[in-house]
């Protein structure tokens, strides 16, 4: 009888200790769903074809150094102030018609999606016939018409903006995007602007030596002082005079097999082509914990056996065949897969070319360096401290001006003559091919009210100085070998 007249009392109970579990789960549930998001819509836009992967793919460096999506496309129409021209094509980033990023960059959600750098910022390049000639892309070429330094430069002046504030960001954001929804809004307004300001700011601090260092111009790079700085957090402003400036030119990174165990980097400090792609990535904003190795080992197994661009134009075959028999005897033992000393340093007291970029790589950054990875199978250990600038292959070679680890001699015949005669400054950044000396046309400082960057030997770093091979062969002879040297 008890039960039957009090029916309801324990399973009200049961009900309502029911309920306070089923809300504790909801919670947990909530809570770990909000921490593991990033992990699991960590998701790189990819690409069918290895070129456009190249091009656009990811290799980790959106996680940590990626720039919110939104915010990276609406700063060029808010801080228009502050670039050369329109765009972030103004500082040489190149658009590709049917693609929304410009050629180097790469997309991936992470909880958001960011943008990052990738492989190709600085290894695609443009050539033209002529003025008039439509600008051709080139995959794996040095990046000769890219303004880096003129990026980090923008990145850091937008980051100390009294504008860099979600009042006045938004509502640009709100009209190229067609609209956020309204959980967008709230991630914008009260965590990525705020955080992305702050991480400017802070990239601007470390990287401010950059604002003291004579302009770099498109094409070159100071590839190991950032490193030190955003990588290593050196304290910049204790560090050697004489070390802070290590300007010098992309390379190109076609046909990577024979390249394994040569002296590579400008001044030959690693032998491992695997190691030299892991430390770009780093130096491309990929951290040891976001680096994407399936994805960069793509990119490597596509660059191995790729061979260099052939050269499009008319070669004089007569006088080429005189030049080869040039080249032979007075630089293939240096600059021919095979070579004797291909791949191998020369002391700076013998090839006399500019200091700086050998003297920027010191023993303090190879020992962090090789703490890099540390616990995993690809740690670092093959990078070295040398005395000189290596010996380098020069297949591709007229697609690699201007000449010199520093880019200081515009064109190889420039480089077959003393240094007293070679030019003291020239134009970078155009990309019209100069088919009689080979490289760049360099006389050029004004295009259809395009300014290109004036280069001036006399500033540090930038000395045009040293390797005087072939300078004292008569001029019949040095032309045969400029002609010579374009089918390589």
């Amino acid at each position: 009888m008890t039960e039957q007249t009090n029916p309801t009392l324990l399973p009200t109970s049961i009900k309502g200790l029911f309920k306070r579990i089923w809300v504790v789960i909801v919670g947990i549930v909530a809570v770990a769903v909000f921490f593991l998001w990033p992990v699991l819509s960590n998701s790189p836009v990819d690409y069918a074809d290895i070129e456009n992967h190249f091009k656009y793919g990811s290799i980790g460096s959106e996680p940590i150094n990626g720039i919110p999506y939104w915010i990276w496309k609406v700063l060029p129409e808010l801080f228009s102030d502050k670039l050369p021209g329109k765009g972030y094509t103004s500082l040489g980033f190149i658009k590709e018609p049917d693609k929304d990023l410009p050629i180097g960059f790469s997309q991936r959600r992470i909880f958001i999606d960011r943008v990052g750098l990738n492989c190709a910022v600085c290894h695609t390049g443009t050539l033209r016939n002529t003025p008039n000639s439509e600008h051709q892309v080139i995959t794996t070429m040095p990046a000769n018409v890219v303004n880096l330094q003129g990026y980090i430069k923008f990145l850091s002046a937008v980051g100390v903006d009294e504008r860099f504030t979600a009042n006045r960001m938004l509502p640009e954001i709100e009209k190229i995007s067609g609209g956020l929804n309204p959980i967008e809004k709230l991630l914008y307004r009260f965590i990525a602007i705020p955080q992305t300001r702050d991480a400017l700011i802070n990239q601007a601090s470390r990287l401010n030596f950059v604002e003291k260092q004579p302009d770099w111009g498109p094409g070159r790079v100071d590839t190991f002082n950032p490193y030190k700085a955003i990588q290593f957090h050196f304290p910049m402003d204790k560090l050697r005079e004489d070390e802070l400036i290590g300007t010098s030119d992309f390379p190109s990174v076609w046909n990577q097999k024979p390249r394994e165990g040569l002296q590579l980097h400008w001044d030959g400090n690693n032998t491992s082509v695997d190691e030299r792609n892991k430390s770009a990535a780093l130096g491309a904003g990929v951290t040891p914990t976001t680096i994407d190795l399936p994805r960069i080992q793509r990119v490597a197994d596509w660059l191995w056996e790729l061979p260099p661009p052939k050269y499009p134009y008319e070669v004089n075959e007569t006088i080429a065949a005189k030049g080869e028999q040039l080249f032979e005897s007075n630089c293939a033992s240096c600059h021919a897969f095979g070579g004797a000393y291909t791949g191998k340093v020369v002391p700076i007291q013998e090839i006399g070319t500019d200091p700086h970029r050998l003297d920027s790589y010191t023993y303090k950054t190879m020992s962090n360096q090789n703490t890099l990875y540390t616990g995993y199978p690809w740690r670092f250990k093959n990078f070295r401290k040398t005395n000189g600038y290596a010996n380098m292959p020069l297949d591709g070679v007229w697609l690699r001006g201007p000449y010199l680890h520093n880019g200081s001699v515009p064109t190889l015949r420039d480089l077959l003559e003393t240094p007293e005669n070679r030019p003291k400054e020239f134009y970078r950044g155009y990309d019209v091919i100069d088919r009689a000396k080979v490289g760049f046309v360099s006389d050029v400082g004004v295009e259809n009210g395009k300014q290109y960057f004036k280069f001036d030997t006399t500033k540090p770093g930038n000395s045009n100085s040293g390797h005087l091979y072939g300078t004292d062969l008569p001029t019949e002879d040095k032309d045969a070998l400029v002609e010579y040297m374009k089918k390589l």
